[in-house]
């Protein structure tokens, strides 16, 4: 009878110890960053001021913007190359277009040409079956160089005050810019849970056959999610405009592997029908705080990309593992 009792209780613990590690490693995105947060205190004494916590806040509006794009990219089984170079046009078209049209011109301008060339990658995926690694890399090189051509290979300035003021103003306690990613993080978030596309979405890169032959026009939300992807890059794009004052045709060189990453640390998997907002922004906080912590402690910027990449790496070998439990 004791050993039983014995053997149950045994068992009864290693039940108990697999429920922990099954539900750390669901939750591993958060515990991370707390992980992380915890350690900063340790790491920096001026990590928590409050002029660095707004100055991460600040900074991490482009790549959280950029991410909820790529996130539905990624929930297709897709992947999209040209968020960086897209931002670098914007940023010049903008700079371009107010000195003669106005801030509200400009700014419409700019967010419909990343529309344009995010529906053009989305065109080459869905409709001609070019592979996204090439569509995006692709058009990662045309606005690249159309942002090069624009601007003649210099940066343009911006003078007008409203502009550079959203981008350095506070409301609040927070930066102006930290309220458009709010906006758009509770509407990527409505649209991912709460209509007949997010749920479409998810479908296509869980079972993107079984979607098809359900009657879906596959090739329509394709389509649309890259389009979604090159308007977030133009909000970005605007956004980084107005933190720096300058129109930067090589704004957001690397941007695409940071975005990635965000998505991926996330908990998003590569191969479609996995991944949150809310996670997503998660990976894109662990992200900024790694690179605000290792600037305050003086590490080069090349390390940082070591890093980055070891990062990528981790979250990657994490997912395959929560994929075979």
């Amino acid at each position: 009878m004791n050993s039983i009792v014995t053997e149950q209780k045994i068992t009864n613990n290693n039940f108990s110890i697999k429920n922990t590690l099954n539900l750390l490693a669901e939750h591993s995105t958060i515990v991370v960053f707390l992980t992380m947060m915890f350690a900063a205190y340790f790491l920096s004494d001026k990590f928590y001021s409050v002029a660095n916590i707004t100055n991460v806040l600040r900074q991490s509006v482009p790549l959280g913007l950029v991410s909820l794009g790529m996130l539905y990219v990624i929930l297709t089984g897709g992947i999209d190359l040209s968020v960086g170079s897209i931002m670098a046009l914007v940023s010049v078209v903008v700079a371009l277009v107010i000195p003669e049209y106005g801030v509200f011109f400009a700014v419409c301008s700019a967010v419909i040409v990343a529309t344009l060339m995010g529906s053009c990658a989305g065109g080459l995926v869905a409709y001609f079956k070019i592979a996204p690694f090439i569509a995006t890399l692709a058009m990662m090189t045309i606005a690249r160089g159309l942002a090069l051509i624009v601007s003649k290979g210099q940066p343009i300035f911006v003078d007008d005050v409203a502009f550079v003021d959203f981008g350095t103003g506070y409301f609040m306690g927070l930066p102006l810019p930290v309220y458009v990613f709010l906006f758009f993080s509770i509407l990527a978030h409505f649209i991912y849970k709460k209509t007949t596309f997010g749920r479409l979405v998810i479908s296509i890169g869980s079972n993107e056959t079984a979607t098809r032959f359900a009657g879906i026009p596959v090739e329509r939300y394709k389509f649309a999610v890259y389009a979604l992807s090159g308007m977030a890059c133009g909000v970005a794009g605007v956004i980084a405009a107005t933190r720096t004052g300058v129109g930067s045709p090589v704004l957001g060189l690397s941007f695409e592997l940071d975005a990635i990453a965000a998505v991926v640390v996330g908990g998003a998997s590569l191969a479609g029908g996995r991944g949150t907002v809310f996670k997503t922004i998660i990976g894109v906080l662990i992200l900024s705080v790694i690179s605000n912590l290792m600037n305050l402690m003086n590490i080069s910027g090349y390390l940082q990309q070591i890093v980055k990449g070891v990062i990528i790496i981790l979250a990657v070998v994490l997912e395959s593992l929560k994929t075979k439990q």
